[in-house]
């Protein structure tokens, strides 16, 4: 059940796999990759507790991806340990945790759907002609219901920052 047209890139006119989610609702279980040490899991119950940040972006190798998981993790730096934040992409574990080394990347932690997707397809952020994710906010009370969505619709935007930080402020 794919969204055609929910997205552009370039202008050019993209399906989104899954449906749209939206505030209110339950946020959808996932289960990412990420690398510490090893690799590791990270599921929707490992966030419980505390309001979540899920920053998704299509490839943190490409400048809008870097600068909006720099723009948050200088935002919500902050908040301290009173919430989450994820930045969601399809990058390997690897490269994500090198990324995070190499640009001082500490209040965000960084998680792969490289395997199967499932969060992409969950969410609705796959872009399936690419088979990549787009670029999206999500923002998760603690006990993991959405409370701020944004699916940017031009995947080469960065996303609106302020109503994502607001949303989650609330929460803290």
């Amino acid at each position: 059940m794919g969204r055609s047209g929910a997205v552009t890139f370039k202008g050019n006119p993209l399906t989104l796999a899954g449906r749209a989610l939206s505030a209110g609702e339950a946020a959808p279980d996932f289960t990412l990759r990420y690398f510490e040490g090893g690799l590791k899991e990270l599921k929707l119950a490992d966030l419980k507790g505390k309001p979540t940040l899920l920053s998704v972006v299509p490839s943190l190798d490409t400048p809008v991806c870097a600068m909006q998981t720099k723009k948050f993790n200088e935002s919500i730096s902050s908040f301290g340990d009173k919430i989450n934040a994820v930045t969601v992409s399809l990058d390997l574990p690897f490269a994500q945790a090198r990324f995070c080394n190499a640009e001082g990347v500490e209040n965000m932690r960084t998680a792969s759907d490289y395997q199967d997707r499932s969060f992409g397809n969950s969410y609705g952020t796959l872009i399936e002609e690419l088979k990549i994710l787009s670029r999206a906010i999500f923002v998760l009370d603690g006990t993991g219901k959405i409370a701020y969505v944004e699916y940017v619709p031009e995947v080469a935007s960065e996303p609106n920052y302020e109503p994502a930080l607001a949303a989650l402020k609330s929460l803290v």
